[in-house]
């Protein structure tokens, strides 16, 4: 008799913790985005279909932005600004707007309305001048701009069964004031949503729940990062960074938080990236897990052989040192049909193709008499962008056709274990779902930059913790300090490092992760390195940087007292347009800096003013041709700006703010002869966080020869 064919779906439902603790604002709107798009309608559509069963696996650090989202208690510059009535817009939050809010696939998401569509040509016809683009915006294109943008990441089930959503979508174009406001309660209706629906389809039995580690960290890099030389040996390492009670505290607050909000706690994980090891594995066991899933790639190289489907389509059972965990092992090829591949078909050929390939490559082992438990585990929320319709036609087909087909069925994972007898393995290869290695995380030069600035604020923590200063900090402070690095021992930082991935959000990405780590030591009382002040990606966009054209004759007072003081200067101007939407970034506009010969010269300009600034600190590091290194720190505190650190005599530094920041340094006290160059760079922090660095990266060379002996 033939056997049967247990296909267990497991969808990974995940977006990075955008939140900033300090601000307390979301610098990123993308959890709410696909609140309102995936993780509703995913779960939804299986009402039509009850014979099919899934697994969900839920991030718990997403579901507690949900949440606050739900509250209508986040803090999203991105929703103010969808808000705001258009007729009320400044001209930075205009360019604000044309900048974020065609951040969607322009086929499927902008293409399916086309007035959206419309106004993206608008925008890339004049995208050569922005002042111009904003310009040529109305408030009518502005407020469909602002509608439009929100209403394409609507799941279907609210288009369809929600008239005044439907209505919105069918309107099209010229709207309201009113459609604005209304458009915000429905996503307040549909955000309440999402968490009741894996709640009731939980509880009826149709899914099962899963969790992932709290802040999405790579368990095994946590535990030890030299075992990335592992599975990929000489590759270059940062210090090691070897924190196992901290990956332990991930996943114990993960089985908490679902045992909080549903009911019960998880008994299934699936670890962030599918990254394993032993230790991951002994310690999930231990906590009271009873199964875990990952790459068949990671198989192939447990058992060093092919991972054909005889390997992959059965259950495992690990036990090393009197503890065991089953596991799974997702058939790589066939989830990444679903994830890349399908998008580009006819929903009903691809769902189709994908159960004929299930079926060609089950028969043998049908044939023989025995059940194949085929893993299928993506992604549940990124790949819907790219089809028709958020996927729903693909997915409604497929589920129709596993419903009515006798030899096969969609099982749970714990249901799935139930169907056959697991194969033993007494340990498991290092990896993760991607080539069964780590080196998205680690590895790159910026991937271990991040690593070191990681173990750094983990070493600090530990070193105040233990001192007597503890004691004299608040219980709110030594918590929050503590939950900024679970947070930026998240995997999603390390994601947009290194040459593998890119977005349009690198930037922020970048600051999310120095801002965690920054908070770190400003929650702790101790100083914020100037290097978190600096991207670490090796590749931003700074703006414009034009070298000085002549002398420089400024009075050092804080203010722009004549046209032609600075007139000789060199410019480095920020591109505003590349920093996070709300940011404090935004404080700085542009450096000004130059020499008259005797003393080397530093502009600062805002883009807003800073007399009620409460806590504002300029840090400046100078280097000589012999590379001796220099350094004066200001502070403007109480309406005062005073000299509070410096290895230079307080003679040799004079400084002012105004309307500007300027100061002078003296170049005797900096051993640089006339004629020499000087390395100059400053970090600007605010409330004891980096604004900003400038330049971005590296320094500026000043030259201290006479104008007419510079060469241009």
């Amino acid at each position: 008799m033939p056997g049967h064919i247990y296909l267990c779906f497991l969808w990974h439902m995940h977006q990075p913790f955008y939140k900033d603790l300090a601000t307390g604002e979301y610098k990123l709107p993308w959890t709410r985005m696909h609140a309102l798009k995936d993780y509703y309608g995913m779960v939804k559509v299986l009402e039509e279909f009850p014979a099919v069963h899934q697994t969900f696996n839920l991030v718990p650090s997403m579901l507690v932005q949900i949440d606050e989202y739900a509250r209508g208690e986040a803090a999203d510059p991105f929703l103010r600004l969808a808000l705001k009535p258009a007729e009320e817009l400044s001209g930075r939050e205009t360019n604000l707007i044309l900048q974020y809010f065609f951040q969607a696939n322009e086929e499927r998401l902008i293409g399916r309305y086309p007035r959206y569509a419309e106004l993206l040509r608008s925008r890339d016809r004049m995208q050569s001048n922005p002042h111009l683009t904003s310009a040529k915006f109305d408030v009518p294109m502005l407020r469909d701009l602002q509608v439009l943008s929100q209403l394409a990441w609507f799941d279907e089930e609210h288009l369809q069964n929600d008239a005044e959503v439907a209505a919105l979508a069918a309107k099209g174009r010229d709207f309201l004031a009113t459609d604005q406001a209304l458009l915000g309660r429905k996503q307040q209706e549909a955000l309440r949503k999402v968490i009741p629906v894996y709640r009731e389809f939980a509880a009826r039995g149709q899914i099962e729940l899963s969790a992932t580690p709290f802040y999405h960290p790579i368990l095994p890099l946590l535990c030890d990062s030299n075992i990335a030389g592992i599975s990929h040996p000489y590759v270059p390492l940062p210090s090691r960074f070897a924190y196992p009670g901290d990956a332990k505290e991930q996943l114990v607050r993960s089985r908490d938080f679902f045992e909080e909000k549903f009911g019960a706690p998880s008994i299934g994980v699936w670890p962030s990236e599918g990254s394993v090891s032993d230790q991951v594995l002994d310690m999930a066991s231990e906590l009271g897990f009873r199964w875990i899933a990952t790459d068949n790639g990671v198989l192939a190289r447990t058992l060093n052989q092919a991972a054909t489907p005889a390997l992959t389509y059965q259950p495992y059972l690990w036990e090393q040192n009197g503890r065991q965990i089953h596991v799974l092992f997702r058939d790589h090829y066939l989830s990444d049909l679903i994830g890349f591949v399908y998008s580009r078909m006819n929903a009903h050929a691809a769902a189709e193709h994908f159960l004929n390939e299930i079926r060609t490559n089950s028969r043998p082992i049908i044939d023989e008499g025995r059940d194949a438990l085929v893993p299928i585990i993506l992604d549940g929320e990124n790949a819907w962008e790219y089809y028709q319709e958020s996927g729903r036609p693909f997915l409604r087909h497929l589920y129709g056709l596993i419903s009515d087909d006798r030899q096969m069925s969609a099982v749970t994972v714990t249901e799935a274990l139930k169907t056959m007898p697991p194969t033993k393995l007494t340990g498991i290869f290092p990896g993760s779902w991607i080539q069964a290695n780590f080196d998205v995380w680690i590895g790159h030069e910026e991937d271990n930059k991040a690593w070191e600035f990681l173990l750094a604020a983990r070493q600090t923590y530990d070193r105040v913790m233990a001192s007597p200063r503890a004691d004299r900090l608040s219980d709110e402070a030594k918590r929050t300090a503590w939950e900024e690095i679970l947070i930026a021992e998240g995997s999603d930082w390390c994601w947009w490092y290194g040459p593998e991935h890119g977005s349009a959000n690198r930037p922020e990405f970048d600051q999310l992760f120095r801002d965690h780590v920054a908070n770190v030591y400003r929650l702790l009382g101790e100083p914020v390195p100037t290097e978190l002040s600096r991207p670490i990606l090796s590749t931003v966009s700074f703006g414009l940087h034009e070298p000085p054209t002549g002398v420089i004759k400024a009075t050092i007072d804080g203010a722009i007292s004549s046209y032609f003081e600075w007139l000789g200067a060199g410019l480095y101007r920020l591109d505003q347009r590349s920093g996070a939407m709300h940011s404090q970034r935004s404080l700085i506009q542009e450096l000004r800096y130059g020499s008259d010969g005797r003393n080397v010269y530093l502009r600062v300009d805002f883009s807003e003013p800073v007399a009620r600034q409460p806590d504002l600190e300029f840090r400046l590091q100078f280097r000589n041709a012999a590379s001796e290194r220099f350094y004066a720190q200001h502070r403007w505190r109480s309406g005062a700006l005073a000299l509070e650190e410096t290895n230079l005599p307080e003679a040799g530094v004079s400084a002012a703010l105004g309307t500007i920041y300027e100061t002078a340094i003296s170049m005797s006290e900096l051993h640089v002869r006339y004629g020499d160059s000087v390395w100059v760079s400053i970090a600007v922090f605010r409330n004891g966080l980096p604004v900003a660095a400038l330049p971005i990266t590296g320094e500026l060379e000043v030259e201290t020869r006479e104008p007419s002996a510079w060469a241009f």
